[in-house]
């Protein structure tokens, strides 16, 4: 990679994502929408045919099909899960927020109610990897939120199995169907229902550009996270960093497709050279090294700016998914970082951790999101209606900031619904 001394000249490029114009699909995507809204199970398993290479009799997973997955599933691998679990459960336990109410003035009393949402749909990916984790991320918060009914749809192998993983983790996170489905057409069954699929109200979890176009199209119908693109990270780090702890936290985002986009901004050109060098080295010996290489080509990218001030507001205009912070004053940065989906704080917090089992949600917003969302959280799978009660007095209090407004807008109706009420104390 080519190591960049930054200037604002440079900023538009640094901070572009992939190429993947979503514009592209939409059409494609919102016509198999309209099909499955119309023609339910028939068009999904004809996509599914079709896009999978898989003719399904059924969709949904069979409680032996779980059972048989755990026989096929290394006990180490199990208990791994369950860790996981356990901790994805504790973090997310203490985002429950709490009812509260108050008296805003004399007779008037308004709070806020919690309440889950009923139907959640679980959207898990497929394709390259085999994805678990993903499957305890987003149904564990919406099961600890209360959610009544979790649903969950995943692709197909060409076995018209699910990998036995999936349905272990699904298991151990506490989902009640699975069903054997993926891309937009699972998004569609989701969103529009069918006779096999319930109608959620909504859906979450990561997914490729049609699932991304399908999220946003059913959006409305109903609810959904934010849209998630391929996976990005930013590491800010100054001369204090370890950079070969740096390079393999660069390459352990690279491997996850091949329009990642991963980029080291750091104080030190010294560090720069000695991170590329260690990228370059490590990747030769990499599992997923075409992976690597193209998503390197493509966004891969070594930034050295003049100070950390510069670095940091690099870093809030970037926006990443994921950020690490590796400087000698980690927590003075860390107050300056408005904007970043995952925070991973000193040398021993890699990215790996909020990906399986430090307990935070991997399910964040990429693109720049983190400009305006937080990463998935159980507060995503509760409503919060408002509550207030008033006494008479209150509303006489009330009386003179509702009429004259109410009246001002031409809204007489709402003036009238308060006087009525004192018609008989003149």
């Amino acid at each position: 990679m080519n190591v960049i001394n930054y200037s604002e000249d440079h900023l538009e490029e640094i901070i572009k994502r992939s190429e993947e114009d979503i514009n592209n699909i939409i059409s494609t995507v919102n016509d198999i929408l309209l099909d499955i809204k119309e023609n339910k199970d028939k068009a999904i398993l004809s996509y599914t045919e079709k896009f999978d290479g898989v003719k399904l009799d059924t969709m949904l997973v069979s409680d032996e099909e779980i059972k048989q997955a755990y026989d096929e599933l290394d006990d180490s691998l199990i208990d791994a899960l369950k860790s996981a679990a356990n901790n994805i459960k504790k973090f997310h336990k203490a985002e429950i927020p709490v009812e509260w109410n108050m008296d805003v003035i004399d007779g008037v009393r308004a709070g806020q109610i919690i309440r889950p949402l009923e139907v959640v749909g679980c959207y898990i990916p497929g394709g390259r990897a085999v994805y678990p984790s993903t499957i305890l991320m987003t149904v564990i918060p919406a099961k600890i939120a209360g959610v009544k009914k979790i649903v969950c749809c995943t692709p197909p192998g060409k076995d018209k199995k699910i990998a036995p993983a999936i349905l272990v983790a699904s298991h151990i996170a506490g989902a009640d169907e699975i069903y054997k489905v993926g891309g937009a057409q699972a998004i569609g069954a989701m969103a529009y229902g069918s006779e096999s699929v319930p109608k959620v109200d909504k859906i979450v979890g990561p997914g490729n550009i049609f699932v991304t176009g399908a999220k946003k199209l059913v959006y409305g119908d109903v609810d959904i996270e934010f849209p998630a693109g391929p996976s990005e990270l930013l590491i800010l780090a100054d001369d204090t960093a370890n950079p070969e702890f740096i390079a393999h936290d660069f390459l352990s985002q690279a491997e996850h497709d091949p329009n990642a986009a991963c980029i080291f901004v750091t104080v030190s050109n010294a560090l720069a050279n000695e991170v590329n060098q260690e990228i370059e080295t490590i990747t030769q010996k990499a599992v997923r090294k075409e992976i690597i290489e193209s998503s390197i080509s493509k966004r891969g990218k070594i930034v050295v700016v003049s100070d950390m001030d510069e670095g940091i507001y690099l870093t809030n205009k970037y926006a990443p998914e994921h950020l690490i912070i590796s400087t000698k004053d980690n927590d003075a940065v860390l107050s300056k970082i408005n904007n970043a989906g995952s925070i991973f704080i000193g040398d021993y917090s890699p990215v790996a951790c909020g990906d399986y089992g430090s307990g935070t949600n991997h399910v964040l917003p990429t693109a720049g999101g983190a400009r305006m969302y937080s990463g998935l959280s159980t507060e995503d799978f509760i409503k919060k209606p408002t509550v207030q009660e008033v006494s008479k007095e209150g509303l006489n209090i009330l009386k003179n900031t509702i009429v004259p407004i109410a009246e001002y807008e031409g809204f007489y109706a709402h003036a009238d619904s308060v006087k009525i009420r004192f018609k008989d104390d003149n």
